[in-house]
């Protein structure tokens, strides 16, 4: 994949484009999830072309979904085709063009970033490459984090993307395959009671239920499901009351929940607890703590928080660096001082994305803006269509609100609806909703060929 941002040689036939892209404002976006892609997305096409801007994407995937539904991917209840945008056909809608690849370095003093290469079945696709930027806008996201805990690395999946998420789901079937076949028991255990977990676990027990519909008898008696959380309860984030009703929905499903309970290290069969006790585990997934890519925690010059990502000022601004901006994960944003630095989740995420697609521009012409605002409108959890809950915290008529059933499902799945429209538009966002509609009530939600 030619770029002219890197060291391409200029020669008679590409030298005019040479000259258009050197004239213009290179704004390059590492990370293409939630704010990364909808940034790109809204900045590039008409804005840019006014503003004399190019705009490239830069992730290493091909393909991007929005992280609160890898948890339904990886259980294989959701159709990854139907719920994924392709970055090149986004990218040619939108006006925007798309860099193939992983960020493995970024050089302020060259303002350059350094793409890994692309390999595929162990051969190189793409070359390592450079790209040059004006503006970096990191937006990378996060990773789980180990804790450096021995085996962990070794031994555990993760989910933090599409690909670990499919990596998953295709160990779970071969799983579920065999212990079908053999009517042998099968052990699942989730460390990490967040959201993440919670809401996989539940999805592994619809799923269960799912394929003993369509033939797989004694399935769910024969899956054992273990949550591993080290804190006291589960949802740290979300109030007590959401968690207690969390809590007894799990219970109420058969899963094991352990709590107050730290890991101390992983094998090929299972974990030893820090309290003497194991838990053996056919398949074993780390969903516990937050840590910003590594590449992001190396860029020397910049002040990182204690789990490596980059500090940014009110305007997402990186200390010290006014060429790079952060959001979402991979940022450490402190509205007020004394006060805790923002939660990593997709609420903040967007809120920051919608910040910076209306300033932006101001931005890179060094323009003052105003700082950002974060708003708390709730938290919500869905457990695989069982329960749904959820809290309006602290906003509108309703404030502090418990929400459950039907209508924290409606939330849940009308936040994902609003991403939708701002990725396709009003019209095409609606279309996908009843397209996703009426596969629902066509084909099985169980991906098991």
């Amino acid at each position: 994949m030619a770029t002219m941002w890197s060291d391409e040689v200029v020669t008679s036939e590409n030298f005019q484009e040479w000259i258009d892209m050197t004239e213009k404002h290179k704004i390059v976006v590492v990370g293409g999830g939630v704010a990364g892609l909808d940034l790109a997305s809204h900045v590039s096409g008409k804005p840019a072309r006014k503003l004399g801007w190019d705009v490239r994407l830069v992730d290493r995937e091909l393909a991007h979904v929005w992280k609160p539904m890898l948890h339904t991917i990886a259980a294989g209840t959701a159709d990854t085709g139907a719920h994924q945008t392709a970055y090149l056909s986004q990218a040619r809608r939108r006006g925007f063009s798309f860099e193939l690849g992983e960020v493995v370095a970024v050089d302020r003093e060259r303002s350059l970033i350094r793409i890994g290469p692309v390999m595929a079945t162990g051969e190189e696709v793409l070359p390592a490459r450079s790209l040059q930027y004006d503006t970096l806008v990191l937006a990378a996201g996060s990773r789980a984090n180990d804790f450096g805990t021995p085996g962990v690395a070794e031994h555990c999946m993760t989910i933090d993307s599409r690909r670990e998420a499919l990596a998953f789901n295709d160990r779970l079937r071969i799983a579920l395959i065999r212990s079908v076949a053999s009517q042998r028991p099968l052990s699942v255990a989730v460390v990490g009671a967040g959201a993440t977990g919670v809401e996989l676990v539940a999805e592994l027990i619809r799923l269960a239920d799912v394929l003993e519909l369509h033939g797989a008898l004694g399935l769910r008696g024969n899956l054992s499901i273990t949550l591993i959380e080290s804190q006291d309860r589960i949802l740290g984030p979300f109030p007590p009351k959401v968690a207690q009703a969390a809590l007894e929905v799990l219970e109420r499903l058969g899963i094991t929940v352990l709590m107050s309970a730290r890991v101390q290290s992983a094998d090929d069969t299972g974990f030893a607890l820090a309290d003497g006790r194991r838990v053996d585990a056919d398949l074993k997934l780390w969903a516990a703590g937050v840590r910003a890519p590594a590449f992001i925690a190396d860029i020397e010059g910049l002040q990182h928080s204690r789990l490596g990502q980059v500090i940014v000022d009110r305007t997402l601004m990186a200390v010290g660096d006014p060429k790079i901006l952060a959001l979402g994960d991979c940022a450490s944003v402190q509205t007020s001082e004394g006060e805790a630095p923002l939660p990593t989740t997709a609420q903040a995420a967007y809120q920051q994305c919608m910040y910076l697609c209306r300033h932006l521009p101001a931005i890179v012409q060094g323009l003052r803006v105003p700082d950002f605002r974060y708003h708390d409108f709730g938290s919500l959890v869905s457990l695989g269509g069982y329960d749904a809950y959820g809290t309006l915290a602290r906003f509108g008529l309703f404030e502090g609100g418990f929400l459950r059933g039907r209508v924290a499902q409606l939330g849940h799945s009308l936040l994902y609806r609003r991403h939708q429209t701002r990725l396709y538009g009003p019209l095409r966002g609606s279309l996908l909703w009843l397209v996703d509609i009426l596969d629902s009530h066509v084909r099985s939600p169980g991906r098991f060929s």
